[in-house]
């Protein structure tokens, strides 16, 4: 049986008991205006410094998305999908006006990049700390969806601490989940805290839900853009390995006293890479790199950082039944 809803009236009734029209409560008119107050006090402090973002290939436009400042000398933040491959790069400032771009650099595993202009001095917007963000905090969004430049929306964190997989493969931690609307054309804008300051920088929608949009922390978007400004990549490293998480054996968790019950196994070695010259082989199961525990690729991705590079560690994999440690030096990973 399909139940069907009704809008109420102040007289209809609910079992049998009628609903006084005095028993609604009033609108509070203050908290409207504070509401109000909040939003747009944001977008007059924050409209300045943001910019709709044209991409152009060898004959014709390839695409838009948002961005924003985040220097008075130029640099500005998006998505590194917003940009990937676009022959040139012009943008559309609050006041009208129109200006070449050049790509500093950009980060396809958190999908931002860093872009800049040159205008003299210019608005632009403070990160802000992205882990003081709250569920339930007001989140206000700026872009331009389906091409309308300078676009308001707003709504609230619906959750923090998020997971999302870029198009790199590699896993994005620490995203924001806002229910204030996006759209193609919102991405790389800015997600605003009441303050006009910048959480998170908008990258996704689940297409066919209502409400599940994405913005990646401001603290990796400062992390990222710092790597980027100085050397045009984020630098990482790696093992080369190919690979797929797997559960362990009950035993030899017991047996070896193992942090974990899953681990990598290796299906691929890449000749000449670090593994190989490690020794590791295809059918081991990494379990532990510098004394801290693998528990799958994702894991095994967050350990690879730029502190690795070159620093000969211990690698931890099970061959067989056997826990076996090896010595591993990884290497930077080439930009994309």
């Amino acid at each position: 049986m399909v139940a069907t809803l009704h809008p109420l009236s102040a007289d209809a009734g609910i079992a049998g008991v009628s609903v006084l029209p005095e028993s609604r409560p009033a609108a509070d008119p203050s908290l409207l205006d504070a509401y109000s107050a909040a939003v747009t006090g944001t977008v007059e402090r924050a409209h300045a410094a943001v910019i709709h973002v044209e991409l152009y290939g060898p004959d014709a436009p390839a695409g838009s998305g948002s961005g924003f400042f985040i220097s008075p000398d130029g640099y500005a933040l998006t998505n590194s999908h917003v940009v990937h491959g676009a022959r040139s790069i012009r943008v559309a400032l609050a006041d009208g006006r129109r200006l070449a771009a050049d790509l500093v650099g950009e980060d396809p595993h958190t999908d931002l990049a860093v872009i800049r202009v040159s205008a003299g001095e210019l608005s632009h917007l403070v990160l802000a700390d992205s882990d003081r963000v709250r569920a339930g905090q007001i989140a206000i969004a700026i872009g331009s969806p389906m091409g309308f430049e300078q676009t308001v929306t707003a709504g609230i964190v619906s959750g923090v601490g998020r997971s999302l997989r870029a198009q790199s493969g590699r896993l994005i931690d620490h995203i924001i989940q806002t229910d204030a609307a996006l759209n193609p054309g919102n991405s790389g804008g800015p997600l605003l805290d009441s303050r006009g300051g910048v959480i998170g920088v908008n990258t996704a929608i689940i297409r066919p839900a209502q409400g599940l949009c994405f913005a990646i922390a401001s603290n990796i978007a400062r992390w990222v853009a710092g790597w980027l400004i100085k050397d045009g990549h984020v630098r990482r490293s790696y093992i080369g390995v190919g690979g797929r998480n797997v559960p362990l054996l009950r035993k030899l968790v017991l047996a070896y006293r193992l942090a974990g019950d899953t681990g990598v196994l290796v299906v691929k070695v890449e000749p000449g890479s670090p593994a190989a010259q490690a020794g590791v082989i295809e059918g081991d199961i990494i379990v532990g790199l510098a004394g801290s525990p693998v528990s799958g690729i994702d894991a095994l991705h967050r350990r690879l950082t730029a502190e690795e590079i070159g620093r000969a560690q211990e690698l931890r994999v099970v061959r067989g039944l056997e826990l076996r440690t090896l010595t591993i030096t990884p290497s930077e990973v080439i930009p994309l």
